[in-house]
Parts: structure tokens; sequence; C-alpha cells
């Protein structure tokens, strides 16, 4: 397992889950429109690969329609 921070909170993954693109399925994410942070860094969609460190910092922001 790895220990991660999402939005503020800590969180415990499988070490299976190895990149941010592996998170972001794991979450139930993968089909949102979303903005990812890695320590502190704004990682562009093509960057979805960035290999999920223990300790990583993330920040994911998904938009929300309605009116």
């Amino acid at each position: 397992m790895k220990k991660i921070d999402v939005n503020g909170v800590g969180r415990s993954i499988p070490k299976e889950v190895g990149d941010v693109y592996q998170l972001l399925h794991h979450l139930g994410l993968e089909n949102r429109i979303l903005i990812v942070e890695l320590n502190r860094q704004i990682l562009n969609k093509e960057a979805y690969d960035h290999p999920i460190r223990d300790k990583d910092q993330i920040e994911i922001i998904h938009f929300v329609g309605g009116g």
C-alpha cells in the first residue's frame, strides 16, 4: 500500500495503482473532466502516466454541471 493525500485527505491505495491515470480509474473518475495537481504542479492530461509515489499530494478538481 502507498499512502498519499488526495484533496487533503490521507488515503491508502494499492501499490498496483502506479500512475495518475490508474489512480483516477481507482477512484472512478477516469471519465470526468478534471484538473489534476500533483505535488503542487498541474498536470496535462498527457502526463497522467506520471508515477505516484508514497506521500505524494494530489488535488483533483472535477466540474459539476448545473443550472
